[in-house]
């Protein structure tokens, strides 16, 4: 009966839950040790470690994933939430919460429409916020002094662009090397824009006045780096105009839009940079010449209309004629006028003196001097007592001067001017003293750049009769007589000789200041 109650487990190992999580993560690491799955990308979340996790689901099932931080940097395709795509890893399991998960190593979207699906919603998030909208957009300069191109260096893009500027307008071109495709072209293209506006203007390197972002036409994944939303808003906060010509005229990505210019293809970039050269010296000597035809026309037809108004005058004499004759009337009748308008003040005058009496005008004569009389006997009390009033406020006031601070002031400025005087006196001395070092130092200069300082160390200078300084051989043969100078004094030579070496040379040493004006001349020799 006790066998019938006996544990039929009993033999069974038992586990300890690291052993059986082991087991498990071994089952399952080595049954799926590299895989591909399709799923919607669920949530998104990436830690401060830069490590990515989020979920891979469909309709009825979710798996959760993670990406290590070296993993995230290697992809193309950075997972966002709602975006249907393939990732490739492998199985494996997380212990301290007992569940798996899929290490995701490469991220790829599920075809063009997720790609494209992807591409709108970042397009009418970036027409939310404004950056498609035309008013932002900058015109670009008319003829841009440097042009900055963001491409490839090794690409048939720039070879492009270069020669189309060059028969054109040659402009000077920066070139930022960058990746156009891959992992690193949004990043290098970023950088790119961002550097070149962080060039000084009028510096070293010379900040560009127009960008031009060029790239050739490939598949949507080849040019899904100018696609990125950081591209796009690199394009839009920069300062400089910026040209899009990336792909072909079909091809049409995010910096397309927020660029203030799209061109077809890197060559349309290059014509609508610059003009061309040759129509602009067309267009110019064509300006000139109708400048030229509308300013002769314009003379010719204000010199035709000055004739036309002037054939419309009435001539010179024409227009004298009536004031001559009116100035001829009026000095006929000056005269008698003159004459008329005398005899009239005469009259008037005799008419006046005969109605005066001289009785009458002794009376008002003498009533007048009494006035005066009267108002100078009534002035003179006043004047008296109004300098009394006056001297005695001016004594008021000089009491109440007091004389002592007076004297103090005065002795204060006695003081300042002698301080005065002496700094006065210092200074003139002082400048005098730097003044006539100056003027020794000028001296010694002069001295030892003089001539002088030269004959010290052996040479001479040769003069003729008349003090004219000899350089050649054949000159001192000629000369009548010659005179050397040497560092201690000079030495005339002369005789019948005809030169220095003559057989009748004569030499007499001089002073370095010659002959006294008492002294007789020396005696230069007989030429025969």
């Amino acid at each position: 009966m006790d066998e019938l109650f006996e544990d039929p487990q009993g033999n069974t190992p038992e586990f300890s839950v690291s052993d059986l999580t082991g087991a498990v993560k071994r089952l399952i690491e080595g049954e799926f040790g590299h895989v591909r799955v399709r799923g919607e990308v669920g949530r998104v979340m990436v830690a401060r470690t830069g490590h990515m996790y989020f979920d891979l689901k469909d309709d009825r099932s979710v798996i959760a994933c993670v990406s290590w931080k070296g993993q995230v940097a290697k992809f193309r395709h950075q997972p966002e939430e709602g975006m249907e795509v393939i990732v490739t890893g492998r199985m494996t399991t997380f212990g301290p919460q007992s569940k798996y998960q899929l290490n995701v190593e490469s991220v790829e979207p599920a075809g063009a429409g997720a790609l494209m699906a992807m591409l709108e919603a970042r397009k009418k998030k970036l027409e939310a916020e404004g950056l498609f909208a035309v008013e932002r957009k900058r015109p670009l300069p008319f003829l841009p002094e440097v042009i900055g191109v963001v491409t490839s260096p090794s690409g048939a893009v720039i070879r492009d662009i270069l020669h189309r500027l060059r028969d054109r307008f040659p402009r000077k071109v920066l070139i930022w090397p960058v990746a156009v495709q891959g992992q690193n072209c949004a990043p290098e293209v970023v950088r790119a824009i961002e550097g070149f506006n962080a060039l000084t203007p009028g510096g070293a390197l010379p900040r560009p006045d127009l960008i031009i972002v060029a790239r050739g036409g490939g598949s949507i994944e080849d040019l899904w780096g100018f696609n990125e939303e950081i591209v796009a808003r690199a394009a839009a906060a920069s300062e400089i105009p910026l040209i899009s010509a990336v792909g072909h005229e079909t091809d049409t990505t995010l910096i397309d839009y927020v660029s203030d210019y799209r061109a077809p293809t890197p060559t349309g970039a290059a014509e609508r940079a610059v003009p061309v050269r040759v129509e602009l010296i067309g267009a110019l000597d064509s300006l000139g010449g109708r400048l030229v035809r509308a300013e002769t026309q314009s003379l010719s037809q204000r010199g035709q209309r000055l004739r036309d108004l002037a054939r419309a005058l009435p001539r010179r004499d024409n227009l004298l004629d009536g004031p001559r004759q009116r100035f001829d009337q009026w000095a006929d009748r000056l005269p008698a006028a003159l004459t008329g308008g005398v005899q009239r003040r005469r009259v008037a005058l005799s008419e006046i003196a005969g109605t005066l009496r001289p009785g009458l005008l002794r009376g008002r004569l003498q009533a007048a001097r009494g006035r005066l009389d009267d108002w100078a006997a009534r002035l003179d009390p006043g004047l008296t007592q109004g300098v009394t009033r006056r001297r005695e406020a001016l004594a008021a006031r000089a009491a109440r001067l007091r004389v002592e601070p007076i004297r103090a002031d005065v002795a204060r400025k006695r003081q300042d001017l002698g301080r005065g005087a002496e700094r006065l006196q210092s200074g003139w001395e002082l400048r005098l003293a730097q003044m006539k070092e100056r003027l020794d130092a000028v001296e010694r200069l002069r001295q030892t750049l003089g001539y002088e300082a030269t004959l010290v160390r052996g040479y001479a200078v040769v003069r003729d009769g008349t003090g004219l300084v000899l350089t050649r051989r054949a000159a001192a043969s000629q000369a009548a007589a010659l005179e050397i100078e040497f560092s201690d004094g000079r030495l005339e030579v002369g005789g019948a000789g005809g030169g220095p070496s003559g057989a009748g040379a004569a030499a007499k040493p001089t002073s370095r200041a010659g002959r006294k004006p008492g002294d007789p001349p020396p005696d230069q020799g007989s030429l025969f």
